[in-house]
């Protein structure tokens, strides 16, 4: 990765403050494309508004919504982010740091705080939050696990709890567990008392074992619908299989929730259509077929906080990259090797 310079732009004046420098190293992305798009800046940091505060980012967490967003895949995305290039050129959202500057209109936090939660451009030494997108971190993690709960583990919590409706005594499926949501979801369905079983590659099983799963199936060799056993609740985050195929697995009056989904086609991805049809076929059965857009909610976090402080939940992390090895970071993305979650350190030492 190239040094370049780089342009963000910001928003208004802030309120409470210390000294911070006016420019930072951050990993940035001129266009969409594969990882070899990304390199390292030295670039103006950032301005906060009335309602956000600057994060002396400590760790940020990568996922496989940074690398859709980094490939700008699937294209509709692009409606939103940007058409030709992202409007905001900085990767990264999930955030763990220390708030050096606050708002006028901020009221939830103060210069000091130790927060996690979501910031755009959060692969950088400073990134901006909304007040509403962040919560107190919890003293019983370290700022890179911190920095892997945000994003994945608020999508389970919609998923499990919200939209799952999990309850003591269900059977739960959760297909792609040894991910970064899947990883959230066999311990939050745990968590709530449920019998888990967890599918994922054979070279992850221990994985999926020790985050608490009571069974674990190879999604090349075991079948789920082969009549076997049937499941309460579904949490389908790989989003390969076919709905008929999920459908015979649930109990007659089970629920399944789709959670995004890879594959599909270029502009969609596949998943706007998959969900439909889920809507669809749910009208017309007693089973229970729902899907999450995951949102990004500071009231989340502070329910994660609260599991995490208990040990109910622990974020699975592999590894921490330093920033200047952000681009390894994302090809071991890539490649789909990553077990759980993976972070990057802005600062060393930290």
């Amino acid at each position: 990765m190239k040094d370049q310079p780089a342009t963000v732009i910001g928003g208004s004046a802030s309120g409470q403050s210390h000294q911070v420098a006016s420019t930072m190293q951050a990993v940035v992305q001129d266009g969409y494309g594969t990882s070899d798009v990304l390199r390292v800046a030295e670039i103006a940091r950032p301005v906060i508004g009335p309602r956000e505060v600057l994060v002396e980012v400590r760790a940020a967490g990568l996922d496989r919504g940074t690398w859709h967003l980094m490939q700008g895949k699937p294209r509709l995305l692009r409606l939103v982010f940007g058409l030709r290039s992202p409007k905001q050129p900085v990767i990264g959202r999930d955030v763990a740091g220390v708030v050096v500057e606050v708002g006028t209109e901020v009221t939830a936090f103060a210069v000091g705080d130790e927060v996690f939660g979501v910031a755009p451009g959060s692969v950088a030494e400073y990134a901006v939050a909304r007040e509403d997108k962040l919560a107190h971190r919890p003293a019983t993690v370290t700022w890179e696990q911190a920095a892997v709960v945000p994003i994945s583990g608020g999508t389970a919590l919609q998923a499990v709890v919200d939209a799952g409706r999990v309850a003591a005594g269900q059977k739960v499926l959760v297909i792609g567990a040894s991910g970064g949501v899947g990883s959230y979801a066999v311990q939050l369905a745990k968590a709530a008392g449920a019998e888990v079983t967890g599918v994922a590659s054979a070279a992850k099983a221990d994985l999926v074992r020790a985050l608490g799963a009571d069974h674990v199936l190879d999604y090349a060799v075991d079948d789920i619908a082969d009549g076997t056993r049937h499941y309460d609740l579904i949490i389908d985050i790989a989003g390969l299989c076919e709905l008929s195929r999920l459908r015979r697995a649930l109990t007659p009056r089970g629920t399944l929730v789709l959670v995004g989904g890879e594959g599909g086609g270029d502009w969609t991805g596949g998943t706007m259509g998959r969900q439909l049809r889920a809507r669809l076929s749910s009208a017309f059965s007693g089973q229970r077929l729902t899907s999450v857009i995951a949102q990004e909610r500071g009231a989340d976090y502070v329910r994660l906080a609260a599991l995490l402080e208990s040990g109910q939940v622990v974020p699975s992390l592999e590894r921490a990259y330093p920033l200047a090895e952000t681009v390894d970071a994302m090809r071991h993305l890539e490649a789909g090797r990553v077990r759980g979650k993976i972070a990057v350190t802005a600062r060393s030492g930290a």
